[in-house]
């Protein structure tokens, strides 16, 4: 299983299948609605360019978000090319690197719904089985487990009895230590999550011997102001963890906190590169400023949404997306875009996410969704990061790959199914990191234009 590296290229946004003048988006309004989005684009481009350290103030006028997390990927890089020790990458690569020492397993805790983003990250950077391979397969890095304070008795007691929570045994080597990272990143009260405290028993039962390993193997990820629960204070030499803390921004809530620590610590701790992750990033915050409305993937994706929305009152979409790996990315893109947009979609048009070609035919009615009321977004990867598997006939996994595409493609076309084409050319750190930073910037044009009319 030979995996293919590739260098950064761009996304490539294809909305032609719906202007035209028989077609749902009249060529004069797609023009009009490009030039506002280009305006709100320079807009964004100055607030959040601003030389003042305070990134609350790169807020722009009477809006009800901000744009902080435009420049925050070239804010990191830049902090790091300075500093590597003292920048916040720098700590976070070394607690890394700790941690790939010591433990074999790392279990994440949320309570306010900040996991998806993380989780995605992670399934569409790492070996599809991560968890199942060797210490030696995994390069020594950890395995990870996410729990969410979902209220799932059952899911949490299993975790529970992975961890050994059960037994009266500490841990005598890393293949049967674990880390625990606890992210707050906003005012849910950590105190009150039931998992988070069930998990703390068994972080506490299993560094029952060594008060040092308290330290080393809690990762506090919060919002400045969250308070930690009273035993978590305790762990850290003079009655705190302040040290050992990773602060999220107050300006980069939900899943716009995706390039936080909330995000990237997880990725690290499994040896995502999170240099390439942000270098993605950047290059997408760099095309979005400096590339014509024509030729701009994420003006495009906003315009598309918002004359769709104005002109032709569909507030439903659909992120279809066309691997296993980004699934989770199509939950966090559905719960940003209800974050931004509120629960009314008030802003925006509200998203939910199919995986295909899976979902085509075994989630009845599929078919029957095809229609002028909602736009399909098909999010398409042009190449396997893996070698080809032929099949008995001849013809490769990615040539019927291809072929059901196309098929369900020509399915919506002839049910009059607004649809567009968001091709990615490799599922990996460089282009998730295009992937994520464009939806959080077409999100906010499109909000934001939705707002200039209110």
């Amino acid at each position: 299983m030979k995996l293919r590296k590739n260098a950064i290229k761009p996304l490539r946004f294809d909305p032609s299948a719906l202007i035209g003048p028989e077609l749902a988006i009249n060529p004069n309004d797609w023009s009009e609605a490009l030039q506002k989005a280009a305006r709100v684009r320079d807009e964004m481009v100055q607030f959040s360019s601003g030389t003042t350290p305070e990134l609350d103030q790169s807020a722009l006028p009477g809006s009800s978000s901000n744009v902080a997390f435009v420049s925050w990927p070239d804010r990191l890089l830049d902090a790091y090319a300075n500093d590597r020790r003292g920048s916040e990458l720098g700590r976070l690569f070394r607690r890394a690197t700790h941690m790939h020492s010591v433990v074999d397993r790392v279990v994440v805790v949320a309570v306010d719904g900040t996991l998806s983003g993380a989780r995605s990250i992670l399934e569409s950077c790492c070996q599809p089985f991560w968890n199942e391979l060797s210490r030696a397969d995994r390069g020594s890095k950890p395995r990870i487990v996410f729990e969410d304070s979902s209220l799932d008795n059952d899911a949490l007691q299993g975790l529970l009895h992975l961890l050994d929570a059960h037994r009266n045994r500490p841990p005598t080597c890393e293949l049967d230590r674990w880390a625990l990272v606890v992210i707050g990143s906003n005012e849910e009260p950590l105190h009150t999550s039931i998992s988070l405290q069930r998990v703390l028993d068994a972080f506490d039962q299993s560094t029952i011997a060594n008060d040092q390993h308290r330290t080393q193997l809690l990762v506090p990820v919060v919002r400045k102001g969250v308070l930690l629960p009273s035993r978590m204070l305790t762990y850290g030499q003079a009655g705190h963890l302040s040290d050992e803390t990773f602060e999220v921004p107050s300006e980069l809530s939900g899943g716009f906190s995706l390039f936080t620590a909330a995000g990237l610590v997880p990725a690290a701790l499994v040896g995502v590169n999170v240099i390439e992750l942000l270098q993605g990033a950047a290059a997408m915050t760099k095309h979005f400023a400096e590339t014509a409305a024509p030729s701009n993937v994420i003006l495009q994706f906003a315009a598309v949404h918002h004359l769709l929305r104005t002109k032709h009152h569909v507030h439903q979409g659909v992120l279809s997306v066309w691997s296993k790996a980004l699934a989770s990315f199509g939950l966090w893109y559905s719960a940003l875009a209800k974050q931004r947009h509120g629960a009314s979609n008030s802003t925006g048009i509200g998203q939910w996410t199919i995986m295909n070609s899976r979902d085509w035919d075994t989630l009845p009615p599929q078919k029957e969704m095809a229609t002028s009321e909602r736009v399909f977004h098909h999010v398409v990867p042009e190449q396997v990061r893996f070698d080809p598997l032929q099949g008995g006939n001849g013809d490769s996994l990615p040539t019927a790959f291809q072929n059901r595409f196309q098929e369900v493609s020509a399915t919506m076309s002839r049910k009059g199914s607004p649809s567009t084409v968001l091709s990615m050319p490799c599922i990996d750190e460089l282009h998730v990191g295009q992937l994520f930073q464009m939806m959080m910037l077409a999100t906010e044009v499109e909000a934001r234009l939705a707002e200039s009319q209110s």
